[in-house]
């Protein structure tokens, strides 16, 4: 680096995930690492299970910060309804649901840059959700999403079986 560039400042997650976290709220860690080792790249609190009223809102705020959105991929058991596409702000964005059951959205700009953000259920506490997000944004997070909802006591109800799909698997005591 010269003497005339200026140093590069890291764009560090700001401290608002230790503010009063409400549905409705994305966290995104942008430009944090080089290499973007970790697992997650943020996390979203949708209000509801209707992608309809709820997706909007999320890609507008990501198109603010990334550009444009083309292409989101989610969780088909998490959402009431599975449109192929939306426009949101007068662009097409196309939806790819699958059964994957991870507990993730997938966002896509441009043919191939994709961002992996946790969705914390609509009916998290404040402070299962606030440390769901907090841990899902870190730059050095490995654990997958599925198992920061089960480790911060989120747990996600299956929309069509009503079950709680995050919640550990019993085992029993050896007598």
């Amino acid at each position: 680096m010269s003497d005339s560039e200026p140093p590069r400042v890291s764009k560090l997650l700001p401290d608002a995930v230790h503010e009063a976290v409400k549905p409705g709220t994305a966290l995104l860690r942008l430009e944090t690492t080089h290499d973007r080792q970790g697992i997650l790249d943020g996390a979203w609190w949708p209000r509801s299970r209707d992608i309809r009223a709820e997706l909007p809102g999320l890609i507008a705020a990501l198109t603010e910060h990334l550009g444009p959105v083309t292409r989101v991929g989610l969780d088909s058991s998490a959402w009431e309804e599975m449109p192929t596409r939306l426009i949101i702000d007068g662009r097409v964005v196309h939806l790819d649901f699958s059964p994957v059951g991870d507990d993730t959205v997938l966002i896509t700009r441009g043919d191939q840059d994709y961002f992996s953000l946790l969705v914390v259920p609509p009916h998290a506490t404040p402070d299962a959700a606030r440390a769901a997000m907090a841990k899902a944004v870190r730059a050095d997070n490995l654990t997958q999403a599925g198992q920061i909802l089960i480790d911060t006591g989120t747990g996600r109800v299956d929309t069509r079986t009503g079950t709680d799909r995050a919640r550990p698997i019993a085992t029993e005591e050896p007598p």
